[in-house]
């Protein structure tokens, strides 16, 4: 659906460690990104995967970054378990709790959720649900 998302840093090094750590239980590593003569930033993809891509990087423009009203970043994740561990890895690294780990059976019966910001207001989804079992790889597998 799509090929790399974008959010915009104002603290590069902060977003990136905070990102290393609520997306490594989703199974999403931070690799190397090949300079493409923009601005600084990181990405993670699944390993063994080159596509798709997330990124927070520093904005084109030289402009400060800012979180979208109304905007989400939904990552899938290989289990409930994931789901738990992303949103406690989010509280615990700066970010802030929209909404607890728990079933959302209004989305889907099987739809397990957990919503949060990150430490510069981006709002972020973990979510399980077997219809995306083929986005995500299980750790170690």
């Amino acid at each position: 659906m799509f090929s790399h998302i974008i959010l915009g840093a104002r603290d590069l090094a902060r977003l990136a460690a905070f990102y290393d750590a609520v997306l490594a239980p989703l199974g999403l590593l931070r690799v190397d990104a090949e300079d493409d003569g923009g601005p600084p930033g990181s990405m993670w993809v699944m390993p063994g995967r080159a596509w798709p891509q997330f990124y927070v990087q520093l904005p084109f423009n030289g402009l400060p970054a800012t979180w979208g009203n109304g905007t989400q970043v939904s990552f899938a994740a290989p289990s409930p378990a994931a789901v738990d561990a992303a949103w406690r890895a989010l509280v615990e690294h700066g970010g802030t709790d929209e909404g607890a780990p728990g079933l959302r059976p209004n989305y889907a019966a099987d739809y397990y959720g957990a919503y949060g910001r990150d430490p510069e207001g981006n709002k972020l989804c973990f979510v399980h649900l077997a219809e995306l079992e083929n986005l995500t790889v299980r750790a170690g597998g």
